[in-house]
């Protein structure tokens, strides 16, 4: 038995827009890790270095003593002299101050809001949806209505 061909019919939906009253917005985080590499240095402490000795000062009188530890503000060293400065002061009795340092990873936890989950009630009923942004305290809906089709039975449609 062939079914009758029926005419086609395109169903318009009905549209209208209402807004609904917003009851919790909650965020939805996303959490981003990152580590890098920092070098991390503990001071050394002056009180835990031996004493040093300091030979051929005590003849110097006090200006002569304090324009040699400010010298060099006042003029240029050369790279010759710095590394002549290093080399002596790395040798005898001197001690160079040298932090204690290491390479150590740094984890960094970063977390930024992704989306929101909106409880919301509309006509008496609650409704639960994942927006991209926090709506505030009321909701606009777009509310479509139309009939469903596949449901009509032909025979059925007769006896209404």
């Amino acid at each position: 038995m062939e079914t009758p061909e029926r005419n086609r019919v395109v169903v318009v939906e009905n549209v209208r827009y209402d807004y609904a009253q917003v009851l919790n917005v909650e965020p939805v985080f996303q959490t981003l890790r990152a580590s890098r590499t920092e070098e991390q240095c503990e001071p050394v402490s002056t009180r835990t270095l031996a004493p040093v000795q300091v030979k051929g000062e005590e003849s110097k009188g006090g200006f002569r003593r304090f324009w040699d530890s400010v010298r060099g503000i006042f003029t240029e060293r050369s790279e010759e002299d710095e590394a002549a400065v290093l080399a002596h002061a790395g040798s005898g009795n001197a001690a160079l101050l040298t932090p204690e340092c290491k390479i150590v990873e740094v984890g960094r936890e970063f977390r930024r809001a992704i989306a929101y989950d909106v409880d919301y009630v509309y006509k008496g009923v609650k409704f639960r949806s994942r927006l991209p942004e926090d709506p505030g305290n009321r909701l606009k809906l777009r509310v479509s209505i139309t009939p469903d089709i596949g449901s009509l039975n032909p025979e059925t449609a007769d006896d209404r």
